[in-house]
């Protein structure tokens, strides 16, 4: 079972059920989480490998989707799902797959196709790897030792909050994350569709989604609609939080 972190009580509709991207955590979205659940139960569950979540030696979508459904079934067997990055294109496998647990869908800046970012990533991960564990002490100390590899401290900043000082360890399977990138980039063949309400959210300046990718997306959701969230890139959810958690109120429902 994933770990998961529960916001707010109200059961009077389905929950809604938050799914982080690659090196986060269900911790990423507090924020977004708490606000919502002002009127909604919230959940924000940490994928396989990452956060305090098991640690397996794959990372495939259905793998991925089915650890979803065990959640949604433990919260009450329906959900409106958000998902980022990979956690937006396991929300899709998911709803694809066993779409009676997903009311609605809000999938952000991510399309069901695959991606050639490996080089990027696989640095990122060198980088984590490459830190010297056992001589850091202090977040501010592993973030110094980091910057030469890389320069973005956004970037270092959201890596280093799966940093455990005190233990002395990654809260990210690193090793099966750089096995299985190429797989985490891709997205499997699935046949079917998902009928129920679809957002696909991307970020204006972020080229994740694209014209492209549009006959895909409408392929496996007829009903989806496509919006953007101006002045924001990939990471849109952290760059304005507020406008992302206002799309979302008004897509789910409020």
């Amino acid at each position: 079972m994933l770990a998961t972190q529960s916001f707010g009580t109200d059961a009077s509709r389905p929950p809604i059920l938050i799914v982080h991207g690659l090196f986060g955590s269900g911790r990423n979205w507090g924020v977004i989480a708490k606000r919502l659940s002002e009127t909604r139960r919230v959940v924000t569950a940490d994928l396989r490998n990452h956060g305090d979540s098991p640690r397996a030696e794959s990372q495939t979508y259905p793998e991925m989707a089915e650890d979803l459904a065990g959640v949604i079934g433990a919260i009450g067997g329906e959900a409106d799902v958000i998902g980022h990055s990979m956690g937006g294109k396991s929300a899709m496998v998911l709803a694809l797959t066993r779409p009676a647990l997903v009311r609605r869908l809000l999938v952000a800046d991510i399309a069901p196709v695959p991606y050639t970012h490996g080089d990027s990533h696989r640095g990122l991960i060198a980088a984590m790897r490459g830190l010297d564990l056992a001589a850091i002490t202090t977040r501010g100390e592993a973030d110094r030792a980091l910057a030469a590899d890389i320069p973005t401290e956004a970037i270092r900043a959201f890596l280093l909050q799966s940093l455990d000082v005190k233990a002395k360890r990654w809260k990210l399977n690193l090793e099966v994350l750089d096995r299985e990138l190429d797989t985490v980039l891709s997205f499997p063949e699935i046949g079917g569709q998902f009928d129920g309400p679809a957002l696909f959210l991307a970020g204006a300046e972020s080229d994740y989604v694209r014209p492209e990718h549009r006959p895909r997306i409408k392929a496996l959701f007829p009903n989806a609609k496509q919006a953007k969230l101006p002045g924001t890139g990939h990471w849109l959810h952290a760059e304005k939080p507020r406008d992302f958690e206002a799309t979302a109120r008004a897509f789910l429902g409020g």
